[in-house]
């Protein structure tokens, strides 16, 4: 186990009616608002509606800012920058998924920075401060509301999908109601189950050893997400199966897994590619990617995989290879009874682009991956993979 320093101070607020707080949790940060949303999805569920009363009970300026998109465009967190700046705001409130509350972290760096906001995710440029800001979380999948990550698709330069991490940006709160999940559509459940199940097995596969309490964490938590997607995808008002992937959700990125280990973060950085050229749910490229990265890389730490296979699918078997491909398939049903893509073409997408894909991947970068250190050439071989 290596060296860490843990620190997370998101406060979460978890459970029925607890969305009612809002607005006294944002009283504390000053009186104007940015109220930072998508789109007509939280009006319709009234989710809009109560958290609207609960900062007018507090007579707060709510000035908003709606239209994030899936893959968050940097030209709308150039707006929220500007908004932000116009209006002396004091405090951001995300109320939606990932999408959202990334594009709100843009925002709240970018506003306290006198330079151009993409320069922290192509240039390595340190934070040093940021708007507060909080969270009503609509959609498990991302982790954002308590992660240190951030990540946004540039529509202004030939969409590329970046991210980048600060502990500034850290909401301030993060208020977790399952019920408010209900009203999800299955594929949004899918692929916000997949993006959760992702960050799981991207910290899963360390080349660290002497890991066990974290590979036993997150064993738990890839059992949990699993069984648990599967019954709200089929019952989506069942209170406590959201319960469980919302907590998963949190859990599994706000870096208390990452702790003492390196994680390999490939799969993602591939899949960023297929989100930012094709607008392709990234829940749904991962799906397509993982299985890939996984036959591309198994035989670096066959061991890995035949523990993750033993202990999370129980599948035992002497000849390890044997187990560890049986383990993908079932990982690749999994994804097919939640109707989700695994190969390109399930997505109508061909190989015309794998060149430029894969050398798009390695903007500003030298190399991909911790677990197998992947070059140029090695993610032109996953994306044939991926066919």
């Amino acid at each position: 186990m290596l060296n860490f320093e843990f620190y997370n101070p998101a406060r979460i607020v978890f459970g029925k009616g607890t969305e009612e707080s809002v607005g006294e949790r944002c009283e504390s940060f000053g009186k104007n608002i940015l109220l930072h949303y998508g789109g007509g999805s939280i009006k319709k569920n009234g989710v809009y509606d109560k958290v609207i009363k609960s900062l007018k009970d507090k007579n707060l300026n709510i000035f908003e800012l709606d239209g994030v998109k899936p893959n968050p465009r940097l030209s709308l967190v150039r707006e929220g920058i500007e908004l932000c700046k116009e209006k002396n705001i004091d405090f951001i409130l995300a109320v939606g998924g990932g999408s959202v509350i990334d594009s709100a972290k843009a925002i709240a760096i970018g506003a306290k920075y006198e330079g151009d906001i993409w320069d922290f995710f192509v240039k390595g440029i340190a934070t040093k401060d940021a708007i507060p800001l909080g969270v009503v979380l609509t959609i498990p999948a991302a982790g954002s509301e308590s992660s240190t990550s951030t990540v946004i698709t540039n529509d202004e330069d030939n969409n590329y999908k970046r991210g980048m991490q600060s502990s500034h940006y850290i909401p301030k709160f993060a208020i977790l109601n399952p019920e408010f999940c209900y009203s999800l559509p299955k594929y949004q459940i899918a692929c916000g189950c997949c993006d959760i199940l992702a960050h799981l097995m991207e910290r899963y596969f360390t080349e660290v050893e002497n890991v066990e309490l974290s590979d036993r964490l997150i064993e738990g938590a890839v059992k949990t997400i699993m069984n648990n997607a599967t019954i709200a995808y089929n019952d989506n008002t069942n209170y406590d199966a959201w319960a469980e992937i919302m907590w998963t959700g949190t859990i599994a990125h706000n870096n208390l897994l990452n702790m003492g280990r390196i994680g390999d973060w490939a799969s993602h950085q591939i899949a960023h590619e297929l989100s930012g050229i094709y607008d392709l749910t990234h829940g749904a490229a991962l799906s397509i990617v993982i299985p890939a990265w996984m036959k591309y890389v198994y035989k670096h730490n066959i061991d890995k995989f035949y523990q993750f296979a033993t202990r999370v699918f129980h599948i035992i078997d002497n000849d390890k290879e044997k187990a560890v491909l049986q383990m993908i398939e079932r990982l690749e049903s999994w994804y097919k009874e939640l109707e989700l893509p695994t190969k390109l073409k399930d997505v109508n997408i061909d190989n015309s682009k794998f060149e430029e894909m894969a050398q798009r991947a390695f903007l500003h970068k030298d190399v991909l991956g911790n677990f197998k250190k992947l070059y140029k050439e090695d993610v032109f071989n996953i994306y044939n993979l991926c066919v």
